[in-house]
Protein backbone atom coordinates (compact mmCIF):
# COMPACT_ATOMS: atom_id res chain seq x y z
CA UNK A 1 0.00 0.00 0.00
CA UNK A 2 1.37 3.43 -0.95
CA UNK A 3 2.63 5.61 1.91
CA UNK A 4 0.56 8.81 2.01
CA UNK A 5 2.12 11.57 4.11
CA UNK A 6 -1.20 13.46 4.23
CA UNK A 7 -2.80 10.54 6.07
CA UNK A 8 0.12 9.13 8.06
CA UNK A 9 1.67 12.42 9.21
CA UNK A 10 -1.41 14.60 9.64
CA UNK A 11 0.06 16.27 12.71
CA UNK A 12 2.85 17.75 10.58
CA UNK A 13 1.13 18.36 7.26
CA UNK A 14 -2.58 18.89 7.93
CA UNK A 15 -2.87 21.22 10.94
CA UNK A 16 -6.05 23.08 11.80
CA UNK A 17 -6.65 26.75 11.06
CA UNK A 18 -5.57 27.53 14.61
CA UNK A 19 -2.13 27.39 16.25
CA UNK A 20 -0.88 24.09 17.60
CA UNK A 21 2.29 22.93 19.34
CA UNK A 22 4.19 20.09 17.64
CA UNK A 23 7.59 18.45 17.80
CA UNK A 24 9.15 18.06 14.36
CA UNK A 25 11.78 15.28 14.13
CA UNK A 26 14.91 15.24 11.99
CA UNK A 27 14.01 14.87 8.31
CA UNK A 28 15.97 14.38 5.09
CA UNK A 29 15.72 16.87 2.23
CA UNK A 30 16.83 17.83 -1.23
CA UNK A 31 17.55 21.56 -0.85
CA UNK A 32 18.51 24.57 -2.90
CA UNK A 33 19.09 28.09 -1.56
CA UNK A 34 18.93 31.58 -2.98
CA UNK A 35 18.05 35.24 -2.58
CA UNK A 36 15.36 37.33 -4.19
CA UNK A 37 11.75 37.45 -5.30
CA UNK A 38 9.93 34.08 -5.29
CA UNK A 39 7.95 35.27 -8.32
CA UNK A 40 11.12 35.22 -10.43
CA UNK A 41 11.90 32.77 -13.21
CA UNK A 42 15.01 31.58 -11.38
CA UNK A 43 12.91 30.58 -8.37
CA UNK A 44 10.54 28.61 -10.61
CA UNK A 45 13.49 26.84 -12.22
CA UNK A 46 14.87 25.88 -8.82
CA UNK A 47 11.53 24.30 -7.94
CA UNK A 48 11.62 22.35 -11.20
CA UNK A 49 15.10 20.98 -10.50
CA UNK A 50 14.08 19.94 -6.97
CA UNK A 51 11.11 18.00 -8.33
CA UNK A 52 13.32 16.37 -10.96
CA UNK A 53 15.46 14.94 -8.18
CA UNK A 54 12.50 13.95 -6.02
CA UNK A 55 10.83 12.05 -8.85
CA UNK A 56 14.12 10.46 -9.87
CA UNK A 57 14.16 8.75 -6.46
CA UNK A 58 10.45 7.92 -6.57
CA UNK A 59 10.74 6.23 -9.99
CA UNK A 60 13.98 4.31 -9.39
CA UNK A 61 12.41 0.80 -9.37
CA UNK A 62 10.98 1.49 -12.84
CA UNK A 63 14.50 2.39 -13.97
CA UNK A 64 15.90 -0.93 -12.84
CA UNK A 65 17.23 -0.05 -9.38
CA UNK A 66 15.37 -0.57 -6.11
CA UNK A 67 17.05 1.01 -3.08
CA UNK A 68 17.24 -1.07 0.09
CA UNK A 69 14.14 -0.40 2.18
CA UNK A 70 12.27 1.21 -0.72
CA UNK A 71 8.47 1.50 -0.45
CA UNK A 72 5.77 3.06 -2.62
CA UNK A 73 5.03 6.63 -1.52
CA UNK A 74 3.60 9.95 -2.58
CA UNK A 75 6.27 12.61 -3.23
CA UNK A 76 6.37 15.09 -0.34
CA UNK A 77 5.29 18.72 -0.85
CA UNK A 78 7.54 21.67 -1.56
CA UNK A 79 8.74 23.49 1.56
CA UNK A 80 10.59 26.72 2.15
CA UNK A 81 12.61 28.25 4.97
CA UNK A 82 12.47 32.04 4.78
CA UNK A 83 14.51 34.90 6.19
CA UNK A 84 15.50 38.46 5.25
CA UNK A 85 18.84 40.11 4.54
CA UNK A 86 20.03 42.63 7.12
CA UNK A 87 18.91 45.39 4.76
CA UNK A 88 15.51 43.76 4.38
CA UNK A 89 15.04 43.59 8.16
CA UNK A 90 15.51 47.37 8.37
CA UNK A 91 12.68 48.07 5.92
CA UNK A 92 9.20 49.01 7.18
CA UNK A 93 7.60 46.94 4.42
CA UNK A 94 8.48 43.58 2.88
CA UNK A 95 10.94 43.91 0.00
CA UNK A 96 10.77 40.54 -1.74
CA UNK A 97 14.11 41.18 -3.44
CA UNK A 98 15.70 41.00 0.03
CA UNK A 99 14.30 37.57 0.87
CA UNK A 100 16.68 34.72 1.67
CA UNK A 101 15.35 31.21 1.18
CA UNK A 102 16.06 27.52 1.15
CA UNK A 103 13.41 25.56 -0.73
CA UNK A 104 13.32 21.81 -0.32
CA UNK A 105 11.48 18.51 -0.75
CA UNK A 106 11.56 15.92 2.00
CA UNK A 107 12.89 12.44 1.21
CA UNK A 108 11.89 9.10 2.77
CA UNK A 109 14.18 7.57 5.38
CA UNK A 110 15.52 4.93 2.98
CA UNK A 111 17.25 7.62 0.89
CA UNK A 112 21.02 7.46 1.41
CA UNK A 113 23.94 9.27 -0.18
CA UNK A 114 24.27 6.39 -2.65
CA UNK A 115 20.62 6.77 -3.67
CA UNK A 116 21.14 10.53 -4.06
CA UNK A 117 24.17 10.02 -6.29
CA UNK A 118 22.23 7.64 -8.54
CA UNK A 119 19.31 10.06 -8.75
CA UNK A 120 21.68 12.90 -9.61
CA UNK A 121 23.27 10.94 -12.45
CA UNK A 122 19.85 9.91 -13.80
CA UNK A 123 18.60 13.51 -13.83
CA UNK A 124 21.88 14.76 -15.30
CA UNK A 125 21.44 12.39 -18.25
CA UNK A 126 17.71 12.82 -18.80
CA UNK A 127 17.06 16.43 -17.81
CA UNK A 128 20.34 18.35 -17.37
CA UNK A 129 20.16 21.82 -15.86
CA UNK A 130 22.85 24.24 -14.58
CA UNK A 131 21.06 24.54 -11.23
CA UNK A 132 21.34 20.81 -10.63
CA UNK A 133 24.84 21.36 -9.22
CA UNK A 134 23.34 23.59 -6.49
CA UNK A 135 21.13 20.85 -5.07
CA UNK A 136 22.25 19.57 -1.67
CA UNK A 137 21.10 16.61 0.42
CA UNK A 138 20.92 17.25 4.15
CA UNK A 139 18.83 16.90 7.28
CA UNK A 140 16.81 19.47 9.21
CA UNK A 141 15.16 19.24 12.62
CA UNK A 142 12.72 21.94 13.75
CA UNK A 143 12.06 20.36 17.14
CA UNK A 144 9.46 22.15 19.28
CA UNK A 145 7.38 24.34 16.97
CA UNK A 146 4.10 26.19 16.65
CA UNK A 147 2.33 25.74 13.33
CA UNK A 148 -0.97 26.65 11.73
CA UNK A 149 -2.76 26.20 8.42
CA UNK A 150 -2.94 29.39 6.39
CA UNK A 151 -5.68 29.49 3.76
CA UNK A 152 -5.41 32.25 1.18
CA UNK A 153 -2.84 34.38 -0.62
CA UNK A 154 0.80 34.22 0.42
CA UNK A 155 0.66 38.01 0.80
CA UNK A 156 -1.89 37.57 3.62
CA UNK A 157 0.38 35.34 5.70
CA UNK A 158 1.21 38.15 8.20
CA UNK A 159 -2.36 37.85 9.53
CA UNK A 160 -1.81 34.17 10.35
CA UNK A 161 1.63 34.83 11.80
CA UNK A 162 0.03 37.42 14.09
CA UNK A 163 -2.41 34.80 15.44
CA UNK A 164 0.51 32.40 15.97
CA UNK A 165 2.52 35.04 17.84
CA UNK A 166 -0.43 35.69 20.19
CA UNK A 167 -0.66 31.95 20.90
CA UNK A 168 3.07 31.75 21.55
CA UNK A 169 2.91 34.65 24.01
CA UNK A 170 -0.17 33.25 25.79
CA UNK A 171 1.47 29.84 26.27
CA UNK A 172 4.71 31.02 27.87
CA UNK A 173 6.71 30.35 24.72
CA UNK A 174 9.06 32.45 22.64
CA UNK A 175 10.13 32.32 19.02
CA UNK A 176 13.71 31.03 18.62
CA UNK A 177 14.19 32.79 15.30
CA UNK A 178 12.01 34.76 12.88
CA UNK A 179 13.41 32.49 10.20
CA UNK A 180 10.31 30.37 9.56
CA UNK A 181 9.18 27.36 7.54
CA UNK A 182 6.34 27.14 5.02
CA UNK A 183 4.89 23.95 3.51
CA UNK A 184 2.98 24.39 0.26
CA UNK A 185 0.05 21.97 0.03
CA UNK A 186 -1.55 23.55 -3.04
CA UNK A 187 -0.41 23.81 -6.64
CA UNK A 188 -0.20 27.57 -7.14
CA UNK A 189 -0.66 27.08 -10.90
CA UNK A 190 -4.05 25.42 -10.47
CA UNK A 191 -5.47 26.89 -7.26
CA UNK A 192 -7.25 30.21 -6.68
CA UNK A 193 -5.29 32.49 -4.36
CA UNK A 194 -8.13 32.49 -1.83
CA UNK A 195 -7.95 28.68 -1.56
CA UNK A 196 -4.19 28.16 -1.31
CA UNK A 197 -3.24 26.00 1.70
CA UNK A 198 0.11 26.62 3.38
CA UNK A 199 1.43 25.28 6.67
CA UNK A 200 3.27 28.05 8.55
CA UNK A 201 5.71 27.11 11.31
CA UNK A 202 7.87 28.88 13.91
CA UNK A 203 10.52 27.12 15.99
CA UNK A 204 9.88 27.91 19.64
CA UNK A 205 11.13 27.29 23.16
CA UNK A 206 9.73 27.81 26.64
CA UNK A 207 10.56 31.09 28.35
Amino acid sequence: MKYEWRKTEKNLYVPKAEPQLVTVPEQKFFMISGKGNPNSEEFAEKIGVLYSMAYAVRMMPKKGYTPEGYFEYTVYPLEGVWDLTEQGKLSDSLDKDELLYTIMIRQPDFVTREVVDIAFENVKKKKPHPLLEEITFDTMEDGLSVQMMHVGSYDDEPLTFSVMKDYIEENNLKIKTLRHREIYLSDVRKTEKSKLKTVLRYRVEYK
